[in-house]
């Protein structure tokens, strides 16, 4: 019985993974990668409908009845790494009351010195023709360590990293400036060669955010 409840849980967590990692799906995706049947992947949908974690909206296709695109919730973000959010935005709003503006911003400025610092320090200091390439790997790589759920997507001439999860999100809906901060993080180690643009935001009304990474021309 043990095992079963496990099995169950295990099912469910996987879902919410891909849910989160690769945006709505259907029933019967999720059933094909997760290697289940529709059914039982419905009864665990339903499940994590009745604890609010899924919804779904319902896609008209030309042919056949609607489908039904099954997403994570707002609530689901408790499931995934927060970084002490309550806290986080209780300094910031603390720091902002004792030294206003400029002190939070020096915070932050801080901050984004350290991160360049530890992101950097693995790094070659004068990368090659195509090393800018496995130092966006590295970035992703170091990003999920702290929560990012992060990935690279080869998109030919450019690289897409992702971040499907923001485990600073509430300090940063607080404080938009941490947004501005790790774009700058991204262009300050990646060097000027490369250019850094993000193309979806978390805070925009995005399901991620996701920085598309090109190589400029000499």
């Amino acid at each position: 019985m043990t095992d079963r409840v496990e099995d169950k849980q295990k099912a469910k967590e996987q879902i919410l993974h891909l849910l989160k990692m690769q945006g709505p799906q259907t029933a019967a995706q999720l059933a094909e990668r997760l290697g289940l049947s529709p059914m039982a992947i419905r009864q665990h949908l339903q499940g994590l409908q009745g604890d609010r974690w899924v919804t779904y909206q319902e896609e008209r296709r030309p042919l056949g009845r609607p489908v039904k695109l099954w997403q994570l919730t707002d609530q689901a973000r408790v499931h995934f790494p927060n970084s002490h959010a309550d806290l986080v935005v209780d300094l910031l709003k603390g720091v902002e009351a004792l030294f206003g503006e400029a002190g939070l911003t020096q915070l932050i400025a801080e901050r984004t010195q350290r991160q360049i610092q530890h992101y950097s320090a693995p790094l070659p200091p004068e990368p090659g023709q195509e090393d800018w390439r496995s130092r966006v790997g590295a970035i992703a790589r170091w990003r999920s360590q702290e929560g990012y759920m992060a990935e690279v997507i080869d998109q030919g001439e450019a690289l897409l990293l992702v971040e499907n999860h923001c485990p600073i999100c509430a300090a940063a809906q607080t404080c938009p400036k941490l947004c501005v901060s790790e774009l700058d993080v991204f262009r300050t180690v990646l060097g000027p060669e490369v250019a850094v643009e993000r193309v979806e935001h978390l805070l925009q009304g995005d399901r991620r955010c996701a920085y598309r990474i090109t190589r400029r021309s000499a």
